[in-house]
């Protein structure tokens, strides 16, 4: 893995005659979990695509750029919100997806023990169809795990978990990711007030920082100061609607 850079952005996004955010500008610290949480609809997932090289379908007056003035392409991972999984191919296949689009080799050790430690060791042959909402969205986090990118986007990544997993995936997360550079959304106030080594609050009228609890993450979570920071993030998602 390349060393992770800062990432920054400036500018407007529109689609047609519509502005989906902006004029705003965004930094995301190099090597650290950044949460950014707000109301929907302010384009928070329109962020990730810009920075993923995606979102043919906006207008963006702006600059998307990394802090080592290198181009993103080829150095970031993007977890969606939809799972994404290819519908005719096994867990263990989508896992490895990358690899087979790149043709390189798949890494199918590195896959199986991904998917032991996310729980699914036993669904490696299984098609997307036979899994739970939950199950797909840890393959699309072990498939995410395994691009071992120095860029990490993640758009609502444990959403559709219950609280125990979503627990032990956010702990898996935060070892694996160490050292990334990472920017997650999220609308969870406590799932931000475990991760975020800097939070962000992004609203119609731009992104403001929240300052963090200085304890390393992930946070415990029932820890005072971690119960503390979430309810102040709560109370400024209320404030933000």
């Amino acid at each position: 893995m390349s060393r992770a850079p800062a990432l920054r952005l400036t500018g407007r996004a529109t689609i047609g005659e519509t502005t989906i955010f902006g004029p705003l500008s965004l930094e995301v610290p190099a090597g650290r979990w950044t949460c950014l949480l707000g109301p929907s609809g302010v384009g928070k997932s329109t962020l990730l695509r810009l920075f993923a090289g995606l979102g043919d379908e906006v207008s963006f007056d702006g600059n998307v750029a990394a802090s080592d003035g290198a181009p993103l392409a080829g150095r970031v991972a993007l977890m969606a919100q939809s799972d994404l999984l290819m519908p005719w191919l096994d867990v263990t296949a989508n896992v490895t997806l990358g690899a087979r689009l790149r043709g390189t080799a798949q890494p199918r050790e590195r896959a199986l023990d991904i998917l032991t430690r996310v729980g699914l060791a036993d669904h490696g042959t299984k098609r997307p169809d036979a899994l739970s909402g939950g199950q797909r969205q840890r393959v699309a986090l072990a498939r995410t795990l395994m691009e071992d990118r120095p860029v990490i986007l993640l758009d609502e990544p444990f959403s559709a978990l219950d609280a125990q997993t979503r627990a032990r995936m956010q702990d898996l997360s935060a070892e694996l990711l160490a050292g990334r550079t990472i920017l997650h959304v999220t609308h969870d106030a406590a799932e931000a007030a475990r991760l975020g080594e800097t939070v962000l609050l992004m609203t119609r009228d731009g992104i403001t920082a929240i300052a963090s609890p200085p304890a390393s993450v992930p946070r415990l979570y029932d820890a005072p100061q971690t119960l503390a920071f979430q309810g102040h993030l709560l109370r400024r998602l209320m404030e933000a609607v």
